[in-house]
Order: C-alpha cells, then structure tokens, then sequence
C-alpha cells in the first residue's frame, strides 16, 4: 500500500519519476474517472469523466493506457487529452 493505493490493483499505476509526465504520482480509476494522487500535496484531480467499464490501466512515459473489454484508449497526460 503506497498512500492508501493498492499498487497490485489494475485500476492503479504509479507514475514513476524520470519516466516522462507524472512522476511520483498514482493514477487510477475510481467511479468511472480517471484521477490522479499527487503524494506532495495529498490532492487528487479528475483527468477524464466517463471512462467507461476499464478493467486495467498501466503507464508508458506520458501516455496513460485504458484498458476495457472492448478498446483500449490512450490519454495523453502531456495535452491533457485523449490520443
């Protein structure tokens, strides 16, 4: 447990620091949102409503990956935007 995150939970990532945006940070998704927790301030944003039924998300430098049964969406923290 970092802050609270269960780390082995697929609706939460770690962003790790020198990896791209987001270092130090945890994403996850909670009531169809995709959030951020940011451990210095202890505060979270939402980043993106409605992400629908995500079974897993998972970070690759700046891009967040949203896993469903069906697609996969790409939200891209730098744009702070779906890609």
């Amino acid at each position: 447990m970092t802050h609270g995150f269960d780390l082995n939970d697929p609706l939460v990532c770690e962003g790790i620091v020198g990896d791209g945006c987001g270092g130090g940070r945890i994403f996850f998704v909670e009531d169809k949102k995709l959030k951020v927790y940011d451990p210095l301030t202890q505060e979270k944003m939402v980043l993106l409503d409605d992400v629908g039924s995500v079974v897993k998300i998972r970070k690759e430098a700046c891009i967040i990956f949203l896993e469903s049964d069906s697609c996969l969406e790409k939200f891209d923290l730098s744009a702070l935007k779906k890609v």
